[in-house]
């Protein structure tokens, strides 16, 4: 029976973290995933990599402050698929005077600053500053009555994307990383555990031992406890639904609004696919009886109302051409107001044998520095090894110093009988490592079959072959979103191409 230094039980971002963190230092890693990979949360969040403008109201400042340092990392070794992104604050006086948002953003500014210092950096990214919303500049698509507002940056992710290509770099690093494997018990035996593990295809189970189990399994962290590993614990997690729909684009501008409603909640309409406004998010308190998550009519509603309040024209329910929802696994705080609870994780241990850690909440932005932390945890079982993975770039993130439009302009020399906007969106994908999948190719008909929505049957088998793609929606909806280019008749046939027909 195999021995590993670290069992991960979880294949969202904190999972696919600690696995590559851990990988990286030498540890023998097992990473273990009921489902695809960022198939639940991790692939359901708003696509931010920002440090939370709205906590500083909830005076969470260390966790602010973490953020944003993360940010400037995360945009220096994920440059293909984490980029800058402009937010427009639309001001009303009678839900926040102009002197505590200029105070708050002045606050982020600094936070920031601060932060990426301390870590020997500077800031890349500009202050925030007062604006004009004139119809063709920073007021586009706004109804008249906004007259004035505040700008500021955070940065855009793709999230799904993020975390394949974590664990493309733990598995480089030598960790196993199994999709569609579920964890159907755990128990201590001796100086190890010994974990069951099955096959979600076929149903077969194997055990394996590892010395350290982590606890990554999200919305299923409490439960995975209680039934799988059945150990009592006194962390407590509060499952709080945040849905988004998209809709066609409401400007043509690059920039995003973030909006403030009379509940006090913001709601984000953020440019999506070229095409198309992605509008976001909601908070609603649920059980895990209600998993997997689905967004409801009121929901709809709610986010539907929240963009009419602003946008020019109104946003309508029969205009939604796409919607999802996620649950954020938070660290129960005993805040009633879901909007309240801490964003914040907590990293629980029992060390009442062989180790156990737990992770309760956290943030997409945050998981590269929770993964140091957990390695922090357990600094007393494993050897001592520096941190890396601030210095190492993602797989396809390594541009040497040279910004996106440069590598852009590069690739499409190097493939210049290839639709250049298409090469910018593959690029987008994969980096770097665009050339493993074009190789010599050099006119449409090189790519293989053409199913719509930009997916050839060159990059179909890449994603299957190196990314774990298995099913028409792991490659649709998460490791690109091509389905959301597509007619229903196109994604079938994909469907049917992945099953082994032809």
């Amino acid at each position: 029976m195999e021995l590993y230094d670290i069992a991960v039980i979880g294949g969202g971002i904190n999972g696919a973290g600690v696995a590559r963190d851990a990988a990286g230092r030498g540890l023998n890693v097992l990473l273990a995933e009921q489902n695809d990979f960022a198939s639940a949360t991790s692939s359901a969040s708003t696509k931010l990599i920002h440090g939370g403008l709205r906590y500083l109201e909830y005076y969470e400042f260390r966790l602010v402050s973490e953020s944003l340092g993360e940010r400037e990392v995360l945009l220096r070794i994920a440059p293909h698929i984490i980029w800058p992104l402009e937010f427009v604050l639309p001001h009303e006086k009678h839900l926040r005077p102009a002197w505590m948002i200029r105070a708050g953003l002045f606050l982020y500014d600094n936070l920031g600053t601060r932060a990426f210092a301390l870590g020997g950096g500077r800031t890349s990214l500009p202050k925030s500053r007062g604006v004009r919303l004139e119809p063709g500049g920073h007021g586009a698509g706004l109804k008249p009555e906004f007259s004035r507002g505040f700008a500021y940056y955070d940065a855009w992710v793709d999230d799904a994307r993020l975390v394949v290509l974590t664990l493309s770099s733990a598995r480089a690093h030598g960790a196993t990383v199994l999709a569609r494997t579920r964890c159907t018990g755990a128990r201590r035996e001796g100086d190890a555990w010994r974990v069951t593990l099955r096959d979600q295809a076929s149903g077969k189970e194997r055990e394996v031992r590892a010395r350290i189990l982590v606890n990554a399994a999200g919305p299923w962290v409490k439960s995975l406890l209680d039934r799988e590993l059945k150990i009592d614990s006194p962390g407590q997690v509060r499952l709080v639904k945040g849905s988004h729909i998209v809709v066609p684009r409401i400007h043509d501008k690059r920039y995003a609004y973030i909006l403030q409603n009379p509940d006090r909640r913001v709601v984000f309409l953020i440019p999506y696919e070229r095409e198309f406004t992605l509008i976001g998010t909601t908070d609603v308190q649920v059980a895990e009886k209600d998993l997997p998550p689905a967004i409801s009519p009121d929901e709809i509603a709610y986010l539907c109302a929240a963009a009419s309040r602003y946008s020019a024209s109104a946003v309508t329910t029969d205009q939604v051409v796409w919607s999802y929802s996620g649950v954020r696994p938070l660290y129960d705080d005993g805040s009633e107001n879901p909007s309240a609870i801490t964003r914040d994780y907590v990293l629980l241990l029992d060390e009442s044998g062989p180790p156990l850690l737990s992770v309760f909440g956290g943030k997409i932005t945050t998981y590269r520095k929770l993964a140091e932390h957990v390695m922090d945890k357990l600094a007393r079982w494993i050897p001592a090894r520096p941190r890396w993975t601030h210095a190492e770039a993602l797989p396809g993130g390594d541009f040497g110093g040279r910004d996106f439009q440069t590598v852009l302009a590069e690739v499409r020399a190097r493939y210049s009988g290839l639709d250049p906007h298409w090469l910018a969106r593959l690029l987008r994908r994969h980096g770097t490592v665009i050339d493993k999948i074009l190789d010599n190719a050099k006119a449409e008909a090189d790519l293989g079959e053409n199913f719509g929505g930009g997916l050839y049957e060159r990059e179909l088998a890449y994603l299957a072959e190196h990314e774990w793609g298995r099913a028409a929606e792991d490659v649709l909806w998460r490791r690109t979103k091509c389905g959301l280019h597509m007619s229903a008749a196109q994604r079938q046939r994909v469907a049917e191409r992945m099953a082994g027909g032809r």
